[in-house]
């Protein structure tokens, strides 16, 4: 069974940082290009950062120059370091394929605020 665990979220003020886990069990992540998506109240998900199999990384340009996504096939595992947040990166975020076709996980909780 695939399951999709998403952690390291927190509450943190403009300016700060915060590094985010994704987790995969039930498939060999590295074959997969993965992205991590977030989803602010009121407004539709969306795709922020997504790395291939090879390693190629791409970005929105809403985050561009603050977050690096990498990944370590070692531990089956996708990151997202998160720097210069702002208050609009409030989102929950999560962690799927790209394009999402697996089961989405609960997300982890991004809060920038002072």
């Amino acid at each position: 069974q695939v399951q999709l665990v998403e952690s390291g979220g927190g509450l943190v003020q403009p300016g700060g940082s915060l590094r985010l886990s994704c987790s995969a069990s039930g498939i060999i992540f590295r074959f997969y290009v993965v992205g991590w998506y977030r989803q602010a109240p009121g407004k539709q998900r969306e795709l922020v950062a997504h790395i291939s199999t090879g390693g190629s990384t791409n970005y929105a340009d809403s985050v561009k120059g603050r977050f690096t996504i990498s990944r370590d096939n070692a531990e089956n595992t996708v990151y997202l370091q998160m720097n210069s947040l702002k208050p609009e990166d409030t989102a929950l975020y999560y962690c799927n394929d790209q394009p999402p076709v697996l089961p989405w996980g609960q997300g982890t909780q991004v809060t920038v605020s002072s």
